[in-house]
């Protein structure tokens, strides 16, 4: 069911199918050129697989999926078995990969990272991004490589764009129109023209949806508005080089059902210039390199889109406008010495830049100055080896060393009394390495490959954890003088089955972290207040899958995921774990047409720490587990134009998910309450690529 791409990291992947190193070799080439033809379009995804290892998950985003098609970048990552998101409401969900959370994933779009710029992460990195925008998602799990980036203890995420080259001139066009329940309604377009030397592309689209109403018939305030627009312009001089010069902006809204105030623009800007040349000589490969720019300019208030609460801690009208500007650079080489070993090495840094500015009343924060808050940097070496020992093994393994630093900029402190702040101008830096080696095998007796590897990242607190917070570790002045980095080794081993008639897969990890940042919640005389600081902890789980023909119109999916983790101090669990989930999905085809069903399944989840989270989220207690069944059809009119259909939630269930965002009192929720998702919700999406 699922369209996969071969993502350039995954090559070595390829040999566990049985593929010779010369031909994971090719299939590390950018295709030479278009050659116009169009294949059949593909069914509607409900449940993502992997592509040769259970480790790697590439997927086409401009797929039809169930449910609804996604608003941001973490509702779409909810298909792939292993990912939840906290939910506050309709959109901007914060994304969540087998129990951890924030920059311990690793986040880049069209090769720069997305981040945010909220203290309380309302405009998660995920915001940010539009899915269907994009060529393709690459999914690694857990600490598996090192070329992307520092801290990726829990994962990679990759959305790309891949513009291939044309062999003449000519157009090409990808869009989309989406209509639903509650006033949801999508355009997506993507145009490309160009000749075999040069070409220019377009991609922008509009989403809306107005509150939606949950299985018990009541209002969820959850109205949004989003739009993005992106242009490429690109030098093909031959079919092994590429220059490419992009841009970007964007904004929306959204009103939130889960938190004081809501978010009334999330602009962003960006800009890159990247150079990519491969099949240079006999042992260097390919040279890669970018530079980039981000700006994401973030503003939040409690009057637009609601009328301010006189119960609440923000009784007057307000607004705050938060700022990150992200310039970043990378460049690698690939090497090749026969047809045994490839290796990638290279360097990378960024630069992120913070400031804010609120206003009270009737003024208006455009006017005011922009106030510092903190400057972080980060410049990192690494090396990747891929030796292909024999026809059936594989030995992946790879290092890097990061020099992180901070800088706090804030001249008083967060807190009502507006004091001098004691860490103002300080700065902090720490070297902090990791690696990773994997070994991977095809047996000779079944089509199984397995693998074993063993990861190990540093991770540097991020702007989240070291400034919002309102007290750091107990004894210290704050936490941007006292967090340490978290430290993670994890084993991750699986195995994938493969053929003609079924497809199965498990994945499991293990591991231990070293000074977790953990936040704890606790109420005082001024209200909530928030600490946070480091314990060690324990972690493990897993995802399984198995997609089974049993016959040529008939296909039948199933995955699991689970997540398990402790405090290690106190034998407690550790907060804003997702529980038990699985999926079954149906899908039955018949010439043009097909028609499927998915049943979401979640276990009652019994283990939490009360007032205890992260920077977003915190458990408020056990939760219910749930079932809801969706259905969906599809026709192809032609090989270019398809129309899908679809009923989420066909039962019109009441239910909320165990990673939430408690109701604001001033929608009328009571205390620790979380938000209810959508009840039943029809769909149709009008599709075409010529």
């Amino acid at each position: 069911m699922l369209k996969l791409t071969v993502h350039t990291l995954a090559a070595s992947a390829l040999t566990a199918a049985g593929v010779a190193p010369e031909a994971a070799r090719a299939a590390d080439a950018e295709p030479a050129a278009q050659t116009g033809a169009v294949t059949t379009l593909p069914p509607i995804e409900v449940v993502a697989s992997p592509l040769r290892t259970p480790l790697v998950v590439v997927t086409d985003p401009k797929t039809p999926r169930q449910p609804l098609p996604a608003s941001d970048g973490a509702d779409y990552l909810k298909t792939i078995p292993g990912f939840a998101a906290i939910r506050s409401g309709g959109t901007n969900g914060d994304l969540v990969l087998r129990g951890m959370f924030g920059s311990r994933l690793n986040i880049l779009a069209n090769g720069a990272p997305t981040l945010g710029a909220c203290p309380g992460r309302m405009d998660a990195p995920t915001s940010y991004i539009a899915p269907e925008s994009y060529d393709k998602v690459t999914v690694i799990k857990g600490p598996q490589t090192v070329l992307y980036g520092p801290g990726t203890s829990a994962g990679t995420i990759l959305f790309e764009r891949d513009t291939k080259r044309f062999d003449k001139s000519g157009m090409r066009f990808d869009g989309s129109l989406v209509g639903g329940s509650f006033g949801r309604n999508d355009q997506n377009v993507d145009v490309t023209a160009g000749t075999p030397d040069f070409y220019g592309r377009v991609t922008a689209n509009h989403a809306h949806e107005q509150d939606y109403k949950d299985g018990n018939g009541h209002t969820v305030p959850s109205q949004w508005d989003k739009w993005n627009a992106d242009t490429a312009l690109g030098w093909t001089p031959d079919a092994n080089t590429r220059v490419e010069l992009t841009a970007g902006t964007g904004d929306g809204y959204a009103r939130y059902a889960g938190r004081g105030m809501d978010g009334v623009h999330f602009r962003r800007e960006t800009f890159g210039l990247s150079f990519d040349k491969q099949h240079i000589g006999k042992i260097l490969d390919r040279i890669e390199a970018r530079v980039y720019y981000n700006e994401a300019d973030h503003v939040m208030d409690n009057y637009t889109l609601r009328q301010p609460d006189p119960t609440s801690d923000m009784p007057m009208p307000m607004a705050s406008d938060v700022r990150r500007r992200t310039f970043g650079a990378r460049t690698a080489a690939t090497l090749r010495f026969g047809n045994d070993f490839k290796f990638v090495a290279g360097v990378d840094a960024q630069s992120n830049q913070l400031a804010s500015r609120s206003a009270m009343g009737s003024q208006n924060y455009a006017d005011l100055p922009w106030d510092p808050r903190a400057t972080m940097w980060n410049m990192g070496m690494f090396g990747e080896l891929t030796w292909y020992a024999t026809e059936a093994s594989r030995v992946i393994g790879g290092a890097r060393v990061d020099y992180a630093s901070a800088r706090d900029k804030r001249e008083t402190t967060d807190d009502m009394m507006g004091g001098t702040n004691p860490t103002f101008d300080n700065d902090r830096s720490r070297v902090l390495p990791s690696g990773f080696v994997r070994y991977e095998h095809d047996l000779a007796s079944l089509p199984v490959t397995w693998y074993a590897g063993i990861g190990h990242a540093e991770r540097y607190p991020d702007y989240w954890e070291l400034f919002s917070a309102d007290s750091g570790p107990a004894g210290s002045v704050n936490a941007f003088s006292a967090l340490q980095p978290e430290k993670t080794t994890q084993l991750d081993i699986g195995a994938q089955y493969k053929t003609d008639k079924l497809d199965a897969w498990v994945s499991a990890y293990a591991g231990y972290v070293q000074d977790f940042i953990l936040f704890n919640y606790m109420n005082g005389m001024m209200g909530q207040t928030t600490q946070a600081t480091n314990v060690n902890a324990q972690i493990m789980g897993g995802e399984a899958g198995v997609a089974w023909r049993p016959a040529a119109p008939l296909r039948v999916e199933t995955s699991i995921a689970y997540a398990w983790g402790r405090n290690t101090a106190t034998g407690d669990p550790l907060p804003q774990i997702p529980p038990l989930e699985a999926r079954f999905g149906l899908e039955y085809t018949r010439g043009a047409w097909s028609a499927g069903s998915l049943w979401r399944v979640v276990a009652p989840q019994h283990r939490y720490a009360l007032n205890e989270g992260n920077v977003v989220g915190k458990d408020f207690g056990s939760s219910a587990g749930f079932g809801v069944l969706s259905l969906h059809a599809q026709y192809n009119v032609s090989k270019a134009v398809q129309i899908s259909v679809g009923v989420d939630n066909v039962l019109n269930k009441a239910y909320t998910e165990h990673l939430n965002l408690a109701g604001n009192a001033g929608f009328g929720y009571s205390a620790n309450t979380p938000v209810t998702e959508p009840g039943r919700t029809a769909w149709v999406r009008v599709s075409a690529k010529l």
